[in-house]
């Protein structure tokens, strides 16, 4: 992996996310090169320092757009807003739970996504996913199919750190459209926006997530809800494959990352063992739980494991995972696949060192990781069986 900041992993990882997801090096390198000198001092210092200098450049940008707006050039200011978007929200990453400024900051990156995707992308569109006495907020990339019938879907879900918008800057979605399936990309509760601004925070039982996402995507008339699938990425290696072994009208899951025992990992961290996601990590993962103490964090996280839970996958399943992660062992993959001896469908994809997307959910390069899943979700969807009155859609 590309390591601006050879002595901080954390740092250096969204730096690389960022590459990856369409920034440009000579503005990620304007806004890295003030805080070269503070990324010495450890994940945490500097947090603060590092996204005023990432804002910077994203301002920069801002005022470029806004001038482009007022002559008409709304291609150029769409792509300046999705950049500065982009940048201001791997920095927001990168701050503690408690800075002040970090829901400003959040949504700030919202609002920027936006503005841009008014230029950029007529097929998005934002969501409300009802769920229990609040909702959920998602976004929508339609896909348009041949034929004009309601196309497949996928939920994606984020995992410990990341957000939606996160999610569509990975491309990932644009992906899927092209070959006629939509995306439904949510802020489960403990990410993004569900947690930030509306206070939801995680839990171990994610089928109740998906099955609220599919009674949505049920009601939608450009949805083909025989052929809904999940994938999730990172923590949510475990949890799309909890979702889907309990929400049975799930048609396939796809674990960008595994996470068989997630629980297990936070003890090793206890010990030091393995890089960390953010800085803050211990308020960091408090906050997504709705913890205050470590000793209760622990033990909610002991339930975050695919042990006795995989088994009851019965719809294909495929597990991809860099064969350098140095998060989350390349163990836990083997574990994932090994234990879902009932998926008539299971496949494990490692990404190895001489192709690249070797680390954390390969984001040291998203494309071979998304691309491979983009193809197997097709073929996948290929063999479901199309209801009746689908078919008569048209």
């Amino acid at each position: 992996m590309f390591e601006y900041f050879p002595t901080n992993y954390v740092w250096s990882l969204s730096v690389v996310a960022t590459l990856n997801n369409g920034g440009l090096i000579d503005e990620v390198d304007r806004a890295c090169k003030p805080v070269l000198e503070a990324a010495k001092n450890g994940d945490d210092a500097g947090t603060e320092e590092l996204y005023s200098a990432w804002v910077a450049v994203a301002d920069q940008l801002i005022d470029s757009a806004e001038a482009d707006e007022v002559y008409g050039r709304t291609i150029a200011a769409g792509d300046k807003f999705y950049r500065a978007s982009l940048y201001v929200s791997q920095a927001e990453r990168l701050q503690s739970p408690i800075w002040a400024g970090r829901n400003q900051a959040y949504q700030k990156s919202i609002d920027l996504l936006l503005r841009s995707v008014q230029y950029r992308d007529p097929a998005f569109s934002t969501v409300e996913i009802p769920y229990e006495d609040s909702s959920l907020p998602a976004y929508f990339l339609k896909a348009e199919t041949a034929d004009g019938r309601p196309a497949p879907v996928v939920i994606q879900w984020n995992g410990l750190d990341s957000t939606k918008e996160m999610m569509y800057y990975s491309g990932f979605a644009h992906e899927l459209a092209r070959r006629g399936i939509s995306t439904l990309m949510v802020d489960t509760p403990g990410s993004g926006e569900a947690l930030r601004l509306r206070g939801l925070t995680a839990r171990f039982d994610t089928e109740h997530w998906a099955s609220a996402c599919v009674d949505y995507l049920e009601t939608r008339a450009d949805v083909d809800a025989a052929r809904i699938g999940i994938v999730g990425w990172s923590l949510g290696g475990y949890y799309a494959p909890r979702a889907a072994a309990f929400e049975k009208r799930l048609k396939l899951v796809v674990a960008w990352g595994a996470n068989h025992n997630w629980g297990e990992v936070q003890h090793g961290r206890r010990h030091r063992e393995g890089e960390n996601p953010v800085p803050h990590y211990w308020d960091h993962v408090k906050w997504v739980w709705g913890q205050t103490d470590i000793d209760d964090f622990m033990a909610v996280a002991d339930k975050v494991t695919l042990n006795g839970v995989v088994e009851q996958i019965t719809v294909p399943f495929l597990i991809t995972h860099g064969i350098r992660d140095r998060q989350i062992s390349v163990k836990y993959a083997h574990q994932s696949y090994e234990q879902a001896v009932n998926s008539p469908n299971r496949e494990l994809r490692i990404f190895t060192d001489e192709e690249g997307g070797t680390e954390h959910i390969s984001i040291d390069h998203m494309p071979m990781a998304s691309v491979y899943i983009a193809d197997w979700i097709t073929g996948v969807f290929a063999d479901v069986t199309v209801s009746p009155a689908q078919s008569a859609v048209g």
